[in-house]
């Protein structure tokens, strides 16, 4: 049986990880799988005035969802399983989730690894003489060449896609080569933000795609209201050029003189003159 002061302590910590779960806009649910205990530490350091970062044992944390019996917060339960780091935090948590993947570092994978990245092998000198790193390259599907008493891989070749498992003969060619293709640090499971629960595929943002489709999107819009002539702050100078031009053409077609097209209509009139004149002659 445990002793009263060990009941009490983790009565304690319930009481603390209930105070968590109700004090703030957003909770982040990060794996601890594939985290440095170094890197860890670095992260509550560098986000110690935004995210309050800490790590519970999940029955504790199921005893707290349930004796505070908010179908929200227990939306977060089904996403506990395994070794976990809790975030709580007043941020975004799409703004979160770019954070902790700007606290990733890229390291050699090692068997079994999930590749982090689509994996190509550069043509490249491997720095090795010839010998068996000839055979392990071609097994791994890698074309050589020697030159200059150096193995060289002879063309870029593709060898995995992100999410691919890392097999034991290519973690020894990544190995072999430099090649960093894993990434270690907190991945977002989910994020609860104001009782609706996201999912870390959906956290997941590519910001040069997505700055690319707002430049497209805006390019696109733009081009429309020019099109069909609704005014904006943006496009109103275009506007009023492109109103002034047609109202100018039209004022030459119906010869409706004003100060700004008297001279070309003068002018059109003069050139008019001379060619019935020139007709008039050649027909006399």
């Amino acid at each position: 049986m445990p002793s009263q002061q060990i009941l009490q302590a983790k009565n304690n910590e319930v009481e603390e990880i209930k105070k968590l779960l109700t004090s703030y806009k957003a909770i982040g649910i990060a794996s601890l799988k594939k985290v440095r205990s170094s890197q860890l530490q670095e992260l509550k350091k560098n986000l110690k005035d935004k995210v309050y970062m800490k790590v519970f044992k999940n029955n504790l944390l199921k005893f707290a969802l349930d004796s505070l019996d908010d179908k929200n917060i227990n939306k977060i339960e089904e996403h506990t399983s395994g070794s976990n780091v809790y975030l709580f935090t007043e941020l975004n948590p799409f703004k979160l989730a770019i954070l902790l993947e700007k606290g990733k570092i890229k390291t050699i994978a090692k068997t079994g690894d999930i590749a982090a990245m689509d994996i190509t092998i550069p043509e490249s000198n491997t720095g090795q003489p010839p010998g068996p790193i000839i055979s392990l390259l071609n097994s791994a599907g890698l074309p050589t060449r020697i030159q200059s008493g150096s193995v060289w891989v002879s063309k870029d070749t593709f060898v995995a896609k992100k999410g691919d498992i890392i097999t034991e003969r290519l973690s020894i060619v990544l190995a072999k080569l430099g090649i960093k293709a894993v990434e270690l640090g907190l991945s977002m499971r989910a994020a609860l933000d104001d009782g609706i629960i996201i999912s870390g595929e959906d956290l997941k943002i590519d910001l040069g795609e997505t700055r690319n489709n707002l430049i497209t999107s805006h390019k696109e819009a733009f081009a429309l209201s020019i099109e069909i002539a609704y005014p904006t702050k943006e496009n109103t100078e275009i506007l009023l050029q492109s109103a002034h031009k047609q109202a100018y053409i039209l004022s030459l077609n119906a010869a409706i003189p004003n100060k700004t097209n008297i001279k070309e209509l003068i002018l059109k009139a003069h050139n008019e003159m001379l060619s019935l004149k020139s007709k008039n002659e050649t027909s006399a």
